[in-house]
């Protein structure tokens, strides 16, 4: 979690590449992290898998790569969102009756 007053740091793509081509081609991440200034040998292994996986390496401001919680619902047709939110409706009025009174 990011502290209060916390900097972050932006590495450039060329930088990444070049961290990875090190560390392949067999360097420690400790000293690639070293002779690269970069704050973290850890940084260096999270860019190598990325790499591996074939993930982008651009960066992810704005991408939540881990979400939390049930994954958002998609529907086919307008039709069928609005089926959805009428049942969903339903049931909340079921699950709290004291809120709906009419």
């Amino acid at each position: 979690m990011a502290k209060k007053g916390q900097v972050f740091i932006q590495y450039t793509e060329q930088l990444k590449s070049e961290a990875i081509r090190l560390y392949e081609s067999g360097v420690s991440s400790r000293e690639v992290a070293k002779q690269l200034n970069i704050r973290s040998k850890c940084q260096v292994l999270v860019w190598v898998k990325k790499s591996q996986n074939g993930v982008s390496l651009e960066d992810g401001r704005g991408q939540n790569t881990f979400h939390k919680g049930r994954p958002k619902t998609k529907f086919a047709s307008l039709e069928e969102e609005l089926a959805y939110v009428k049942a969903e409706n339903e049931y909340l009025k079921k699950q709290y009756p004291n809120l709906h009174k009419e």
